[in-house]
């Protein structure tokens, strides 16, 4: 009995009458088209994901770049102040003293690798170069996408300053900038 149940299954095809066989011999168009599609979605998705993966870890890398940046910018600043401090002259010394090249609230940038004092940007500031040594500077190497510019502002007169270091970059259309702030004091 059982391998008569086994051997109608078998040959299920073959008991139909020939105008229903067509239908059931395989997959249609349609069923191969909608099989096709399901398929095409999981792959496309599989690709957006690992696109959006991609976008965010460069999204990533050129925020923490600016960040470093930004954050020596204002280091810079702080090592101008202490140098200043140590050498026995005013503690705004070649930052924004009465005739150094950049005052307050005026825009400036520094040079972390080359420069003692800052420099008063006419227009906006240049980009940063990256050095052969991959140091960020003004002077020498390739031009980077990251513009740096420091602004201070005196909030109580020669004792407190605040900085604010900002970077600027852009990835295709899109224009970003990081923002770091600090407070200075005269500590001599």
């Amino acid at each position: 009995m059982m391998k008569n149940f086994q051997f109608s299954i078998f040959n299920f095809q073959r008991d139909l009458p020939r105008s229903k066989r067509s239908f059931a011999s395989g997959f249609t168009i349609i069923e191969t088209l909608i099989a096709i599609s399901i398929l095409v979605l999981a792959v496309t998705g599989a690709f957006s994901a690992a696109h959006n993966g991609m976008t965010s870890a460069l999204f990533s890398k050129d925020q923490i770049t600016a960040f470093y940046l930004a954050q020596e910018g204002i280091e810079q600043i702080r090592n101008l102040r202490d140098r200043n401090g140590l050498q026995g002259v005013g503690w705004m010394n070649g930052i924004a003293n009465a005739g150094d090249p950049c005052q307050f609230s005026s825009t400036c940038y520094v040079d972390a690798v080359n420069t003692t004092h800052l420099i008063a940007c006419s227009g906006t500031c240049p980009n940063l170069r990256i050095n052969t040594n991959g140091f960020y500077s003004y002077d020498s190497g390739t031009e980077s996408k990251f513009r740096r510019e420091v602004v201070m502002t005196e909030v109580v007169t020669n004792q407190e300053i605040e900085v604010k270091s900002t970077i600027y970059w852009s990835k295709g259309l899109i224009n970003r900038s990081f923002t770091a702030t600090e407070r200075l004091f005269n500590w001599q």
